[in-house]
């Protein structure tokens, strides 16, 4: 007959102790860890975005920069109608990149949020799903929140990340309070903005 021998009270204590303290020194790397992710993911998109916009303007040089029968800059990309930005004397739009479909609006000042939604879903090959409505936003099925922004040469799109949005205080999500890029097309000027 054998004695079953098993851990004291004082190693279990101890290995409890040990497991805790690596506990709370890998929970703060693990929360760094995800929010990097975020930054790296809509960084990620937000470059996609830009060489997509500046591969549409490439193709309408390449082209011989052709416009529609009103006189608009228009390019096919990748078979999608994209109207192009037409440079202003006062330098405030350069030739060539694209802010609405062709059946969208047809000034850069009236770019409205279906206009960069379109932009998002037409120039980039494996779109986030994203969304111009705000309660749908906060339900949680979507990725982006899309926002047009501005006026006249000013008039430039933003995408809000939702999975870094916060919320406003009373516990409500605040899907613009997260990581964003903005398109400006009046540049072709792509920025990340992050929290």
């Amino acid at each position: 007959m054998r004695k079953q021998s098993g851990f004291s009270l004082v190693e279990l204590v101890i290995v409890i102790i040990v497991v805790g303290l690596l506990a709370a020194t890998a929970l703060p790397r693990f929360l760094q860890v995800t929010d990097e992710a975020k930054k790296v993911s809509i960084e990620g998109v937000a470059g996609g975005f830009a060489t997509a916009a500046l591969s549409a303007r490439a193709q309408w040089e390449a082209y011989g920069r052709p416009a529609n029968t009103g006189g608009q800059n228009l390019v096919n990309y990748d078979g999608t109608e994209f109207l192009l930005t037409k440079a202003t004397a006062d330098d405030s739009v350069r030739d060539g990149y694209p802010f609405a479909l062709e059946n969208g609006g047809s000034e850069l000042s009236a770019v409205s949020d279906a206009d960069c939604l379109e932009l998002l879903e037409n120039l980039l090959q494996n779109t986030p799903l994203a969304t111009t409505k705000k309660n749908d936003a906060a339900n949680g099925n979507y990725l982006f929140y899309v926002k047009a922004e501005g006026s006249n040469s000013e008039k430039l799109c933003r995408y809000y990340q939702l999975a870094s949005a916060g919320t406003d205080g009373s516990g409500s999500a605040n899907v613009e309070a997260g990581h964003s890029f903005t398109y400006k097309p009046a540049f072709g000027r792509v920025e990340v903005h992050l929290k």
